[in-house]
């Protein structure tokens, strides 16, 4: 079987949840990538080093510059005559593009798969991660995305894959690019780092989430993450925000201060390698995943820790 991954990237760099998708795409067989853009052949290069790819597609052309889904999906659908299954990572740009391509082989999308079972069956979250369904193809063509953070990531050095330029359907014209305004920060991308403080809706404003998250996060040279709650009262933006509706992370430690634990924020973290928890409600959701508790009044108990460390 010849799979097909989309490689996500922003022309210059390529992204790590296309690492966990090559792992995934590799346990049904030959793993092709495409790399589409424009001004991206570095990135078709690097592309090519990934372990266990043996060839790279190389769409350069100004129509793919910004990853336009109604201008990418009619150039992966053309490419899936010669392939048998296309893998996305399951990110805001893979799942914008994974239903159209899906769409134009007229073929259902598994979604969000978590393991690789057979060459057609897979397993994937319901109920915000309550139960695991697992699912069996019947289409001829697979159109799958993939949860990053179930799948470990190929190595990025060690391939030897070749890279072959390729011509496809390109500006659709229904689309077009203005404008995006992207948050840049120091720290490390929620997706990617290691270490997660996150906040509640019990730091009651901005201010108050800065003055107790931030010091502890700066210690632990972490990631800063937030509740939908939070997030919705405005304390932090919306690309904090970790769970169901939010970012799926799954560092070696998440520390969740001040959230109850709703089955939507679980559903974002409970992959995480050890999560610790502070809390003053000792009945709080979030102690059955906890892998450490500790019931106190944030308010003391975080100032305590940060000055500790």
């Amino acid at each position: 079987m010849k799979t097909l991954v989309w490689v996500e990237h922003d022309n210059s760099t390529m992204a790590d949840a296309t690492l966990a998708a090559v792992t995934a795409a590799s346990k049904l067989g030959e793993v092709h990538l495409l790399v589409a853009g424009s001004g991206c052949r570095a990135v078709a290069d690097a592309a090519a080093k990934i372990a266990g790819v043996g060839k790279v597609h190389l769409a350069d052309d100004p129509a793919y510059e910004h990853a336009l889904p109604e201008n990418v999906a009619p150039l992966i659908a053309d490419q899936m005559g010669h392939h048998d299954a296309f893998v996305a990572p399951a990110t805001t740009t893979g799942k914008n593009v994974a239903p159209r391509v899906a769409a134009l082989l007229d073929v259902m999308q598994i979604s969000d798969i978590l393991s690789v079972e057979g060459d057609k069956t897979f397993t994937r979250p319901i109920y915000a991660g309550n139960a695991i369904a697992t699912v069996e193809s019947t289409e001829d063509k697979l159109v799958l995305t993939v949860r990053g953070t179930a799948f470990d990531k190929a190595e990025p050095e060690g391939g030897s894959g070749t890279v072959e330029e390729i011509s496809g359907p390109t500006d659709a014209g229904i689309s077009s690019f203005v404008s995006e305004e992207i948050a840049e920060s120091d720290r490390p991308e929620l997706t990617s780092a290691k270490i997660i403080v996150s906040g509640g809706r019990a730091l009651k404003d901005s201010e108050t989430f800065d003055e107790i998250i931030t010091p502890l996060a700066d210690k632990l040279g972490a990631g800063i993450g937030a509740s939908r709650a939070a997030v919705d009262a405005g304390y932090v933006p919306n690309d904090y925000q970790v769970g169901q509706t939010g970012k799926i992370v799954a560092p070696e430690v998440y520390i969740a201060i001040g959230i109850s634990g709703a089955i939507q924020h679980l559903a974002g973290m409970k992959d995480s390698k050890t999560i610790i928890a502070i809390n003053k409600d000792e009945d709080a959701p979030i102690f059955q995943v906890a892998d450490i508790g500790l019931v106190a009044d944030l308010y003391k108990a975080v100032p305590e820790l940060t000055e500790k460390l």
